[in-house]
């Protein structure tokens, strides 16, 4: 494998911008080459912001495809499109970092798995909060089985007024879905992967439409356009699993509540419990008394020096090209990404029905 793999960039939007290109400019074994959008004028300004004088812009995709020194791919599109590009790249012969959810449906998804194991290719999905400080000590305490069998589990993404307003978050045709595949997604695959369970029997959800309703409603991103407001504000989710744990999924762009927070989980085991509402705190019992402890996750060591931690999706990038490189395993296997999209589509289905929602029927 080459000392620098060159990056293709699909979609050069906010996701883009804010986490996928900025990360990998830090990254020494990277190199972007080449940037497609739609709208030429962003590709050629991701360019410039981030390629060489040599870099090319592309406006469809399949042009980039073709590119033979293109050695990786990042999809930043809408969900809806996550599927069909990932699965041409992957054909192309490019390994495939996807941005989050995997695909706007389990069939889509199941589709990218596919295409990954028939042509031996690396896929990711961006799930970078498992990067956080307190996700990564939290994941090394229940490996090691500090909580004993984890059999209840709150994923938590509540939002008391940010609904995004800009891009296609607010089309149901172009995400599938609202808060529940947007953020909800982060705090269930966060759950899952700390309980290493992605094994669902079955799940109940409900959807609600309620507050996208109102005019010029107070908001972090200012007013929405209720008439462009086509997905849900709230979203939750009881899930059971095989071996009989339950974790209930909470998801909200607005919502009238004070118990907000986003990318968070709860997990309540047989040998003690961890939750990340104020920060990272574990609890349990020794010596016939109970316990709270709260870990110092800074990098400081001394008074007078605080340090620096690696920022989430720098630790992402990062992991993500090692494993090409090395030749190993992802941080976040395909397979598990899978089994959150199921999730997710089986809440809104049972939403959409009022009837549960059985997996492996």
């Amino acid at each position: 494998m080459a000392e620098v793999l060159k990056i293709g960039i699909i979609g050069c939007g906010g996701i883009a911008n804010g986490k996928h290109m900025p990360s990998l400019a830090k990254q020494k074994n990277a190199k972007m080459v080449a940037f497609c959008d739609i709208i030429p004028e962003r590709a050629k300004k991701a360019a410039a912001d981030y390629g060489d004088a040599k870099a090319d812009v592309y406006e469809d995709y399949k042009e980039l495809l073709k590119d033979k020194k293109i050695d990786v791919v990042h999809v930043c599109t809408p969900n809806s499109s996550h599927s069909e590009i990932t699965v041409a790249a992957l054909e192309a012969g490019k390994h495939v970092m996807c941005e989050k959810p995997m695909a706007k449906t389990a069939a889509e998804a199941r589709e990218m798995l596919a295409a990954a194991k028939r042509t031996g290719k690396k896929l990711s999905i961006g799930y970078q909060n498992r990067c956080l400080p307190e996700s990564q000590y939290l994941k090394a305490v229940c490996d090691r089985g500090d909580l004993g069998e984890v059999y209840y589990a709150r994923a938590k993404a509540l939002r008391r007024r940010a609904v995004p307003t800009w891009g296609v978050f607010l089309d149901e045709e172009k995400q599938g879905g609202g808060p529940l595949i947007d953020i909800g997604t982060h705090a269930l695959d966060l759950t899952l992967w700390m309980m290493n369970n992605y094994k669902p029997k079955y799940a109940v959800g409900t959807t609600y439409h309620k507050l996208g309703k109102n005019e010029n409603a107070a908001n972090a991103w200012g007013p929405w356009d209720p008439k462009k407001f086509t997905v849900e504000d709230s979203a939750f989710g009881f899930v059971v699993m095989e071996d009989g744990a339950t974790i209930l999924v909470e998801s909200s762009w607005a919502l009238n509540t004070l118990l907000d927070g986003e990318s968070k989980t709860i997990l309540c085991g047989t040998k003690g419990g961890a939750d990340m509402e104020d920060g990272l705190r574990l609890n349990g019992e020794d010596m016939g008394k109970m316990f709270t402890t709260k870990p110092v996750l800074g990098a400081g060591g001394v008074a007078f020096y605080e340090g620096s931690s690696e920022d989430p999706a720098d630790m992402e990038a990062r992991l993500w090209l090692q494993s090409i490189q090395e030749d190993k395993d992802p941080q976040v296997l395909p397979e598990q990404a899978l089994v959150v999209t199921e999730i997710l589509e089986a809440i809104y289905t049972s939403a959409k029905t009022g009837e549960p929602f059985y997996f492996n029927k």
